[in-house]
């Protein structure tokens, strides 16, 4: 939280969208990476647009939070990496 307190790019959505993976990271088992399904995803952090679901993964990814890795399939789930766990 500390982090992101001081980064302009973080809204609540990305907060939820964090907190969702976290949830399924616990899930799994505390296993790292994390294989997440988008609407499951959009689901748990409440995000109702695939716009905004794609716009705060990528800021995600790209403020150092979290690595992404998508599967491309829709029988597989995309793997989250998470930063300093």
């Amino acid at each position: 939280m500390d982090a992101v307190s001081d980064d302009p790019r973080i809204s609540p959505a990305h907060i939820s969208l964090y907190l969702a993976i976290l949830h399924f990271y616990r899930k799994q088992d505390w296993q790292n990476p994390v294989c997440v399904f988008a609407r499951e995803l959009m689901q748990q952090a409440k995000i109702g647009s695939s716009r905004t679901y794609h716009a705060c993964l990528k800021d995600l990814k790209e403020g150092g939070y979290i690595k992404y890795v998508p599967s491309y399939n829709p029988f597989l789930g995309s793997l989250v990496y998470l930063k300093d766990i």
